[in-house]
């Protein structure tokens, strides 16, 4: 349950960023403001409110389901793509761009 709700400006919030920090650790909303007009909230994440929690909640009524396997590093960093030295894969983009698809 929130304590309380108060608003700031951007550059007040970065000025006081811990400050505000500790208010919503204490519960309190706090509605940021950019030219006086509200853009953004931050709330306090009440227990079993994260996204973990979200999480298992699906992957218990079977809506998800969890890694098998961590992906590898070289994937985000591009060094993983696959192999297509006949360019079947950008023959069928192409085609499929001709034929509005």
């Amino acid at each position: 349950m929130s304590v309380g709700r108060r608003s700031a400006g951007i550059a007040h919030l970065k000025a006081r960023l811990s400050e505000y920090f500790q208010a919503a650790k204490a519960g309190e909303e706090i509605v940021i403001t950019e030219r006086g007009r509200a853009v953004a909230r931050i709330t306090p994440i009440r227990p079993g409110d994260d996204a973990d929690s979200d999480r298992n909640a699906l992957v218990r009524a079977g809506i998800l389901q969890p890694a098998k396997r961590e992906i590898p590093r070289r994937f985000w960093t591009g060094q993983a793509a696959a192999r297509d030295p006949k360019g079947r894969v950008l023959a069928g983009l192409i085609e499929e761009r001709r034929e509005g698809r």
